[in-house]
């Protein structure tokens, strides 16, 4: 099985910690040079200088904020001209819990820009590099949602429906030039966005947490919650030739706990 990826370029978006921190690891594990964005300098600091490296491997950094696209395009479109990107995963922090009836149209909006439009940013300034090298790989980290939609997160619901629609159309667009886009839907994993759904959860309904984090892990056939780097695992995954027939796939790591096949 062919798992190396010496010699790629690996922009990690929320590289900084979670999932994205996870999936830079394995990354970096199989070889590849990787560049961390987020938005604070001393977190991806101490990340970047985490990472695993062998040989010839290079790593950085990228300071951005999803919001802003203009400058996000911008210091993307730079690096990818410096150093060609081979491999874009597409990971940002989810909106607020709420009803889907009840939120604003600016939480639809703000949402929609952080997610989709950012991500599309993204692509535009890295897909020349993949282009000429007629190999890519595009991994959008999103949620089961796509698929069920999770109750009390009614904007979150909706937007990554969008990119997952957004990612199979581009898998139709770009395949033949040797690029693949795939989902990641994450099921509960110990990150700071389980932590948020947790305490939103609790402040909703007077409950203890631990209560509602029992409640969670009862729809979980494997028992517990999952620990970010096996879902990094799987982004890495989609990033090798060995899964290079795979192309617009949204593929769960949840556990078990979807009904739906």
């Amino acid at each position: 099985m062919k798992l190396d990826l010496s010699g790629k370029h690996a922009l990690v978006c929320g590289g900084s910690d979670g999932i994205g921190r996870a999936a830079a690891i394995e990354l970096a594990q199989l070889g590849a040079n990787v560049t961390l964005l987020a938005r604070r300098e001393d977190v991806l600091r101490e990340a970047v200088a985490a990472l695993p490296t062998h040989d010839t491997q290079r790593h950085g950094f990228l300071v951005a904020d999803v919001s802003q696209r203009q400058a996000l395009g911008d210091a993307v479109s730079a690096l990818a001209s410096d150093r060609p990107v081979h491999i874009l995963v597409n990971n940002t922090g989810g909106p607020p819990g709420g009803a889907a009836h009840a939120a604003g149209i600016d939480a639809y909006l703000d949402a929609f820009n952080r997610h989709l439009l950012a991500n599309h940013t993204l692509l535009q300034a890295v897909l020349p590099g993949m282009r000429a090298a007629r190999w890519g790989r595009i991994v959008n980290v999103i949620s089961t949602s796509v698929y069920e939609p999770i109750p009390n997160l009614g904007v979150s619901n909706t937007v990554r429906g969008a990119v997952a629609s957004w990612a199979k159309t581009l898998s139709r667009e770009l395949g033949a030039d040797g690029i693949t886009v795939n989902n990641v839907l994450p099921g509960y994993t110990r990150t700071r966005r389980l932590d948020q759904i947790l305490a939103e959860r609790s402040a909703a309904s007077g409950k203890p947490q631990a209560e509602i984090a029992s409640a969670m892990l009862a729809s979980v056939p494997a028992g517990r919650f999952a620990d970010a780097a096996e879902v990094g695992s799987v982004v890495a995954f989609l990033c090798t030739d060995a899964a290079a027939y795979v192309n617009g796939q949204s593929l769960a790591a949840d556990g078990g706990r979807m009904q739906s096949i």
